[in-house]
């Protein structure tokens, strides 16, 4: 697989993870445990906002590989 479609292909799955992940954070963020505590909504934020990087670091790894012929 070229270098260009790898990126392509990982550039949408990226964009994917990015939307499945906001869109599972904004029904989790909902909840009344979170809904009703300040200090479990900062927290849940926190984790929210970061914790995407973790399932996209393989795939921005993938994309960055060089081609193997």
């Amino acid at each position: 697989m070229t270098i260009r479609t790898r990126k392509f292909l990982g550039t949408i799955a990226l964009l994917l993870l990015a939307l499945v992940w906001a869109l599972t954070g904004m029904v989790v963020a909902q909840l009344p445990v979170l809904a009703n505590s300040g200090w479990l909504q900062a927290i849940f934020y926190v984790v929210a906002g970061m914790g995407w990087v973790l399932p996209a670091m393989p795939i921005v790894s993938w994309m960055s590989r060089p081609r193997v012929s």
